[in-house]
């Protein structure tokens, strides 16, 4: 583990609604400087975004953020832990090996977010359709938090994102229940790396084998052999009939011949 981790701060903040945490953790990233680490899931709709730093721009942060959640009436739970113990990077999402995560670049990178969330699937898939439908977005992906929680994550302009969730707030209120939307208009690093995006819009990066395999450069050419100048040897073939005359053998067996005719 680095210095800088065991002199840093955790800050901690639970929504019940993961519109409502994407935005507290947008506030708390872009008011203080600190480090947007990951979230926690624990089900029942229950949300946590975790940030490192300073002790007082982690405090300064989750200020800021609460006071979010709490506009949006979502806030749970805010915490800050000062000169935490190495042994908590195990069971928190705030260990070196989540900061080292090495994933491919979004084609979407630089654009708004847009969330929106429903209670139940159908709601939000019936969203999703109306909002392509309706103004030039992309959906990203989409994320469940339990208790039939689900939200539907689209990137595009500020305008045509906006203009997407006012249609698909209506689509969602007619199939089902409509429980949180949220805008977030120039996302910052931190937040792009924790944003639930589909493999489809991820470029992969070029993944180089530690050993690779070392090819010829050139293919072996041909190589014409001498033509080798082979004797052939006669061998003298002997009646089997005079071989056996030779060796006293022959006069028995015309007898054994005669006798079985």
């Amino acid at each position: 583990m680095s210095n800088i981790h065991a002199e840093s701060a955790i800050g901690l903040i639970s929504t019940r609604s993961f519109p409502a945490m994407v935005g507290t953790a947008d506030m708390m990233i872009k008011s203080a400087d600190v480090t947007l680490v990951g979230y926690e899931k624990i089900g029942g709709g229950y949300c946590t975004a975790v940030i490192r730093g300073r002790f007082p721009d982690v405090r300064l942060a989750v200020a800021a953020g609460a006071e979010v959640a709490a506009q949006m009436d979502e806030l749970i739970y805010q915490s800050v832990i000062s000169r935490p113990s190495p042994n908590l990077n195990m069971v928190l999402p705030i260990s070196d090996r989540m900061l080292a995560q090495v994933i491919g670049k979004s084609r979407l990178t630089n654009l708004a977010i847009g969330l929106l969330e429903t209670r139940g699937f159908p709601p939000m898939v019936g969203a999703m359709d109306a909002m392509l439908k309706t103004a030039d977005v992309h959906v990203s992906g989409y994320e469940k938090t339990g208790a039939g929680f689900c939200t539907a994550i689209i990137r595009g302009t500020v305008s045509n994102v906006t203009f997407a969730l006012d249609a698909g707030m209506s689509v969602a209120e007619r199939i089902g229940e409509l429980r949180s939307i949220m805008v977030i208009p120039r996302p910052l690093e931190d937040l792009e790396r924790t944003i639930p995006t589909a493999s489809y819009w991820l470029e992969q990066a070029l993944v180089i084998p530690e050993q690779p395999l070392i090819l010829p450069l050139r293919l072996p050419q041909s190589v014409n052999a001498p033509m080798v100048e082979v004797e052939v040897v006669e061998v003298e073939t002997v009646e089997l009939e005079q071989k056996l005359l030779v060796d006293g053998s022959g006069e028995k067996l015309r007898q054994r011949e005669s006798s079985l005719e």
